[in-house]
């Protein structure tokens, strides 16, 4: 494995390891998903570049609308329920109230 696949894998594990056990606030939570999609975008970019294909080619442009559609979702749930309960810690918000 070469130093910059080590570092694009890593910098996708952290953001994970961040999603799964730093789950206090909603807005880290998103910054974790941000981190873990501007690796998967760099990655498959670079994947691209390396083999040559122009087959591929829209797929990072692709990945990084989804981002931006997730990241605009993402950030219209945190003001909703920055306004609706008052602030963003996740262990504040249940299905089972309305």
């Amino acid at each position: 494995m070469t130093p910059l696949h080590f570092s694009f894998s890593s910098a996708f594990t952290l953001g994970l390891m961040g999603l799964a056990f730093h789950r206090t606030h909603l807005l880290s939570a998103l910054l974790c998903l941000e981190g873990m999609m501007l690796s998967l975008f760099i990655a498959l970019a670079l994947w691209t570049l390396q083999f040559e294909s122009t087959n591929f080619s829209t797929a990072p442009m692709l990945l990084l609308a989804f981002s931006a559609c997730e990241a605009s979702t993402g950030l219209a749930l945190l003001v909703a329920t920055t306004r609706t309960h008052g602030d963003d810690r996740l262990q504040n918000l249940s299905l089972l109230q309305c």
